[in-house]
């Protein structure tokens, strides 16, 4: 592993913050979410670029309010997924970027090979229960409390060509209680996601979490002596 030491005085510099670009073609949650918890210090990072693929939804707001560079790229203004594709990267590919975030992105993508295991994804359910074409916000809570299911959460995950599909880096349970609505249950999974997710992306940056041959593997945290 890469050590980042002083030469004038050999004690250990500062990791440089992991680039991030976030996705989003919505309200911007997650977003706002991932900006706190590096304001924190609890997510070492910084986000490099917002895309989005829809104009005029709070995500832009919060993008621009906190100073960081916005293109937005509507899907419908392209005629096919590989054209569209191909200009999000395009704008991308601008910024030293090292892991893309999805942050509620709607629109199909094909991740080009130059990206391939450096984009996650999360998603609010217990993958690979709920999850797939059409099981997105509040349609993921309804199918959970209409099967009958007495747990639901979240799932992050590497993203691949197939819809929720990638290999799994982390889950989180919350329990589904009696009288809950969609509302209810979406508000307990998401305050799971706030956790989870800067959590996550913090160790896929660090290398702790890696995809080795289609999986991802944890590797365990050093102690602090090490």
């Amino acid at each position: 592993m890469q050590r980042w030491e002083s030469l004038a005085d050999n004690q250990p510099m500062p990791r440089p913050a992991g680039q991030l670009a976030v996705f989003l073609s919505g309200t911007g949650r997650t977003l706002e979410n991932l900006l706190a918890a590096i304001e924190r210090g609890d997510l070492h990072a910084e986000i490099a670029c917002v895309v989005s693929s829809r104009r005029k939804v709070r995500g832009c707001d919060i993008a621009q309010a906190a100073g960081i560079p916005l293109h937005v790229v509507p899907r419908r203004r392209y005629e096919s997924i590989e054209v569209f594709s191909r200009a999000v990267w395009r704008a991308v590919d601008q910024y030293d970027v090292e892991l893309v975030v999805l942050a509620g992105w709607l629109s199909q993508l094909i991740i080009p090979g130059h990206y391939q295991g450096r984009v996650v994804n999360i998603h609010p359910s217990l993958l690979p229960l709920f999850g797939g074409h059409g099981f997105y916000g509040h349609h993921v809570h309804e199918a959970v409390l209409a099967s009958g299911m007495k747990v639901s959460g979240c799932t992050v995950h590497f993203v691949d060509a197939e819809y929720d599909a990638g290999p799994i880096i982390a889950q989180r349970c919350v329990p589904v209680l009696p009288g809950d609505t969609p509302d209810s249950l979406a508000a307990r999974v998401f305050a799971e996601e706030c956790r989870l997710y800067p959590e996550a992306i913090g160790d896929v940056l660090s290398g702790r979490i890696q995809l080795t041959a289609g999986r991802a593997v944890t590797q365990p945290r050093r102690s602090p002596d090490r």
